[in-house]
């Protein structure tokens, strides 16, 4: 009970707004209805289209799980193939906003009609635009349709500066939005009580243990307090975003390498930034050491000190990525295994193993939170650790 007195106040008054009116929060989620609520969207295109057919043998399963690991400008919740034969996606379009060559463009993913190959042209004031693997392209003035050469890398088109709404963004807006309205609640109830209500139980135990499991062991009692919103923020945001990849939705935000690498900065850069003098000489000029061997060592910390943030973004990267593969692969065990297991049994054996990995994804879910926050922790430590030189 004391330490909830004692941490209440600190809670509230350093690391959250405390002070958030209701109406704000009711003009934040007014504003992203109207953006990202825009109904579901069928292709209507009755072409037969290369990355719409049904997928049954070993590459094209390898091909999809690839295709879905990815970021995508368009939200499919799922596809169907109706009786005539069109493939159908339902789901809502997202903006497309790219910096072609002649300026700004914008538009919805929906007039790409979830083509992937390079088939479907838009045309924005001349600018014709079309989407290779999760890319897009500028066709060259005057091409009215994509070239390829045989490693289908396309020869008369290039890439364009892409600023898009993708599915990647939305995650990264829905947990920023569930972080502010958790922790502004929890916040709200310390003005009332020292003993949270409502959900605030379930954050305040998760916070003290961030606090007084992660953070005063690593930092120390004079400094953890200095770097404790970062890393509440950082483990917060990395677990529910692991979470939300493990629904039907369909995230992968912790998978996508360009996520990991914003992350590990983050923890780099306030690492450089808070090192003291003691953690520099250490790199630069090692006390007690032979110049000769001060020299040797010198490239040795500094690619130490590049190495840690690479360990952070792969460590994360990597287990998300291997995780959601296979889950996927599992469910593939549907209809690789159906000739030999029958349709049944098939069935049974995918829904089962998927069910067991599933339940492990979610332990790793919160482990990959908790080593993340952790391992930021022991660098900052180590950055801000005064020496005793004797």
């Amino acid at each position: 009970m004391t330490e909830k007195r004692t941490f209440a106040p600190i809670f509230r008054d350093r690391y959250f707004l405390s002070n958030m009116r209701n109406t704000f929060f009711s003009k934040i989620i007014l504003v992203t209805a109207l953006v990202f609520s825009l109904g579901s969207f069928a292709n209507d295109n009755n072409e037969p289209q290369e990355n719409d057919s049904q997928v049954n043998s070993s590459e094209e399963i390898q091909a999809y799980i690839s295709h879905h690991l990815a970021d995508s400008h368009d939200f499919t919740l799922y596809s169907y193939t109706n009786d005539a034969g069109e493939r159908k996606h339902i789901g809502f379009p997202l903006p497309v906003i790219v910096w072609t060559s002649q300026g700004l463009k914008t538009f919805m993913s929906s007039e790409f009609h979830h083509n992937d190959d390079g088939h479907v042209i838009v045309d924005k004031d001349g600018v014709k635009l079309t989407k290779i693997h999760s890319k897009i392209y500028e066709l060259e003035e005057g091409a009215t349709a994509v070239s390829f050469d045989e490693e289908h890398h396309a020869t008369n088109a290039h890439k364009v500066w892409d600023f898009s709404i993708t599915k990647t963004v939305v995650g990264i807006l829905l947990a920023g939005l569930l972080m502010l309205w958790g922790f502004s609640s929890l916040a709200r109830g310390y003005k009332k009580s020292p003993i949270p209500t409502g959900f605030g139980r379930v954050l305040e135990p998760l916070v003290l243990y961030v606090r007084d499991e992660i953070a005063r062991p690593n930092i120390g009692e004079k400094h953890y307090r200095k770097f404790m919103g970062f890393l509440l923020t950082v483990f917060f945001f990395i677990w529910i975003l692991n979470l939300l990849g493990l629904t039907p939705i369909g995230f992968n935000v912790t998978g996508q390498i360009a996520v990991t690498v914003c992350l590990a900065l983050f923890t780099f850069f306030i690492v450089q930034f808070n090192g003291n003098k003691d953690y520099w000489k250490h790199i630069f000029w090692m006390p007690g050491v032979p110049v000769l061997m001060k020299i040797a060592l010198i490239p040795i910390e500094v690619l130490g000190m590049l190495t840690k943030p690479f360990s952070l973004l792969i460590r994360l990267f990597a287990n998300i990525t291997a995780g959601h593969a296979v889950v996927m692969g599992l469910v593939a065990v549907t209809f690789t295994a159906r000739e030999a297991l029958g349709v049944g049994g098939s069935l049974g054996v995918s829904f089962f193993l998927t069910l067991f990995i599933s339940l492990i994804e979610i332990l790793v879910a919160f482990l990959q939170a908790f080593i993340f926050t952790m391992l930021s922790s022991l660098f900052i430590g180590m950055a801000v650790e005064e020496h005793d030189h004797h």
